[in-house]
């Protein structure tokens, strides 16, 4: 018997390689500017792509710079109305994500001016959930350490945490934060290498004295 798929039209004329050739091509995951770009088209489903792709990251960026999940979240509001406000005249002229913490980090400043008592309490603590298999043990040390983490950040200077939590929650290099804080780039680097040194020595400091002690 001949098998039914080899009587389809030009089936056996291809060769495998030439079969495979002529096979749909999968979509390339698209970039966060023409996403931008179709959204300012009036693609409402690329703003959502956008926003998935990034909302976790802004929140956790806001979430430690503000250290108060209310204020937090205000701000994490106020970004995403000002980018779809601006969608129209929205330019690919830099990354989405440098236009994007550029507008979170102009957010955060206009709330410091707008509340001169802005909150330094801390009301959270991010990624405090534990894994079901981490021993108790592991996990404690875990928490110490987030707690070290967040103290230590606290204590930094505003210039110096904004700095440190656009690279580390952010993913941006020293240009893009340059492009952001509307520093230059030796100054972006002096902060971030300040933030990085203080917070290794607080998170360190623990550790020593355990040392020392025993």
């Amino acid at each position: 018997m001949i098998d039914a798929i080899s009587l389809k039209p030009g089936y056996l004329s291809l060769s495998h390689a030439q079969a495979v050739a002529y096979a749909p091509a999968m979509d390339p995951i698209p970039e966060d500017s023409t996403l931008m770009l179709r959204y300012k088209d009036g693609d409402v489903d690329a703003f959502d792509t956008l926003y998935r792709r990034h909302n976790d990251a802004l929140y956790r960026y806001l979430l430690r710079l503000c250290r108060h999940r209310d204020t937090a979240e205000d701000i994490f509001q106020e970004v995403w109305g000002k980018i779809i406000k601006a969608r129209s005249r929205y330019q690919a002229t830099a990354k989405f994500t440098t236009f994007l913490y550029r507008v979170a980090h102009n957010c955060f400043i206009d709330h410091i001016r707008r509340n001169q008592r802005h909150q330094n309490t801390v009301d959270i603590e991010p990624d405090s959930q534990a894994s079901p298999a981490d021993a108790p043990d592991v996990e404690t040390e875990r928490s110490l350490a987030r707690r070290r983490l967040d103290a230590a950040l606290q204590d930094l200077p505003e210039e110096q945490r904004d700095v440190f939590l656009l690279h580390e929650e952010s993913g941006l290099n020293l240009d893009e934060i340059a492009l952001v804080t509307g520093a230059n780039r030796e100054t972006a680097k002096s902060r971030l290498r300040y933030a990085v040194k203080k917070l290794r020595a607080a998170i360190d400091e623990p550790n020593r004295a355990e040392e020392e002690a025993s």
